[in-house]
Parts: C-alpha cells; structure tokens; sequence
C-alpha cells in the first residue's frame, strides 16, 4: 500500500503499470518507489527490516520520548519479527532526529 507524496491519501492501480491518487490525481509508475524505501539488514542472526528515505510520508505519530534526543513526537509502526502467536514488536522513529527504537513488553 502506498501513499500520495502530494495529499497523503492512498493510491490505487491506475493502469498501465501506474499507481494513482484518487483525491489530488497525481501518477506514479507502480513499485518504483517501494524498493528504494526498503533495505534488509542482519541484527543477532535474525533478518529486521529497516525503512528507508521518506518511509514517515502517511505513518501515523504518537506521543513517546526519543531516547537520543528528548523529543516527545514519534512515528510508529508494527512488525512481526517472531511466531505469529507471539505479539508484534511496535517500532519508533522520532520526528526530530530521526533516531529508531523498538517498544520492548
């Protein structure tokens, strides 16, 4: 799922290998972007997904404190690094500094 760089609304297939925003109409070739934003890296022999460029375009903020900086605005994300009948692993990126960190339970 992808989001409008322009209005943050969600784009949908336009056709033709396009991806388009049905509220302001701005076009994009489908999958261009969504490599560029996703790399793999190795953490503790287990594979994490690390989110890359302008990820932050349409993810949602909370109130959490960076750790780096003392900022109090974070975007956030879930990602299922273990089984499925284990809990999902909630993700912060601070809006100021940019620093990631990870909820732990």
């Amino acid at each position: 799922m992808e989001f409008c760089p322009k209005c943050k609304s969600m784009m949908y297939p336009g056709g033709k290998g396009k991806i388009k925003c049905r509220k302001c109409g701005y076009t994009k070739e489908q999958g261009a972007a969504t490599e560029d934003m996703v790399s793999k890296a190795k953490q503790d022999d287990r594979e994490v997904t690390i989110l890359e460029d302008n990820f932050d375009q349409g993810l949602p903020t909370t109130t959490a404190r960076c750790p780096e900086c003392g900022n109090n605005l974070a975007y956030w994300w879930l990602r299922q690094l273990r089984s499925a009948d284990e809990s999902e692993t909630r993700f912060f990126k601070c809006t100021k500094c940019g620093a990631t960190w990870r909820e732990y339970d």
